[in-house]
């Protein structure tokens, strides 16, 4: 029975997801040419928020922020664990003033990329490798001149709980151009919306802002500290959300 309840929650929330963005995204276009990047991402933070009611009310899923305090002032990178689409839809709530490194193909989907352009995300190059890199690196460094942060996913895309962590080099050259503190952020998400999953589970996602990495260190030991830090995070989230569900069920 619970497994039934689960799809059907699952099916009513996607059905309700696509119609509230559908609405949100008509219904601001005619006022798109007028607003600047700031009034885009208000916009958009209000469409997360409805996202966000509906996962409540629909599935039972909701969040929970832990150290926020550990956010600098001023621009910072963040760079976060990516287990699920559950934090590309939720992070404009967590930092107000944020820059997206965003694929190519996304700004091409008809509406919807002309508000992920608006609003100041930067466009990757999917060509080589290296083009790919110049065009992030040159699209932080704008952001960060405008005093925004930057959210990068370290590991590229989507890595299954408990999976090995395949950290990618671009984060590094990110650190070293931008010369400003990196904030690493753990999270459980994939518990609850996993990888490619149609289904969405209830429960509690746990997010965390870790121990911000001043800048000016090497590559290596930059890269170390990330990883530990991530990925020890991670997993005690991940533990405890499992011992949660261990006592509910018990």
């Amino acid at each position: 029975m619970a497994d039934v309840l689960t799809v059907l929650r699952a099916t009513v929330f996607n059905l309700a997801f696509f119609g509230w963005t559908v609405v949100c995204l008509f219904a601001g276009l005619p006022f798109l040419p007028f607003w600047d990047r700031r009034q885009v991402r208000a916009y958009a933070r209000f469409w997360e928020r409805g996202i966000q009611r509906l996962l409540g009310s629909i599935v039972g899923l909701h969040y929970e922020v832990r150290g926020r305090d550990r956010l600098p002032a001023g621009a910072v990178l963040i760079a976060s664990k990516h287990q699920s689409a559950w934090e590309t839809l939720t992070f404009h709530l967590l930092v107000e003033d944020l820059a997206v490194g965003l694929k190519e193909e996304l700004t091409r989907i008809p509406f919807f990329g002309t508000y992920l352009l608006r609003a100041g995300n930067i466009r990757i190059d999917r060509g080589e490798g290296a083009r790919a890199l110049r065009s992030l690196v040159a699209g932080a460094r704008e952001a960060v001149a405008r005093g925004e942060s930057v959210l990068i996913f370290p590991e590229g895309t989507r890595r299954e709980p408990g999976a090995p962590p395949a950290y990618k080099p671009g984060v590094a050259a990110l650190y070293r151009a931008l010369a400003v503190p990196c904030v690493p952020v753990a999270l459980n998400s994939g518990l609850f919306w996993g990888r490619r999953s149609f289904l969405k589970r209830p429960g509690t996602v746990l997010v965390e802002f870790l121990e911000p990495i001043p800048p000016g260190l090497d590559r290596d030991r930059f890269m170390q500290l990330l990883e530990e830090r991530i990925e020890t995070a991670t997993a005690r989230l991940l533990a405890e959300a499992e011992k949660a569900r261990v006592g509910e069920a018990g």
